[in-house]
């Protein structure tokens, strides 16, 4: 099975999957916003952990804090996402109760 074009530039994995919520394989449209962040967790093999750091300026205080996002993505066997790997996200329908993003 080919991989389709998801619309971005990003490369197509070299394996196949028969994933249906894979934005390659399968039948998902990604859309919307994109991140990109650092995987610290992965569970059940399709369920990952995606967090990146951002600072925001507290004026009061006239310093910057450091705070941290955390959202679960969907992880596609076809792209062999390990802990601590860099990856892009980006938002589709909803997947489940918590994922309503997709790693691409």
């Amino acid at each position: 099975m080919n991989a389709k074009n998801i619309g971005i530039d990003v490369p197509a994995p070299k394996e196949t999957c028969n994933d249906k919520k894979c934005p390659f394989h399968g039948q998902i449209n990604v859309r919307g916003r994109s991140f990109t962040g650092k995987v610290i967790k992965i569970t059940f093999q399709k369920n990952a952990l995606v967090e990146w750091e951002r600072r925001v300026f507290i004026p009061k205080y006239e310093r910057s804090e450091k705070r941290r996002t955390r959202i679960w993505a969907h992880n596609p066997l076809c792209l062999g996402v390990k802990i601590n790997d860099n990856v892009q996200i980006m938002e589709t329908k909803k997947l489940s109760k918590t994922k309503n993003f997709v790693i691409i």
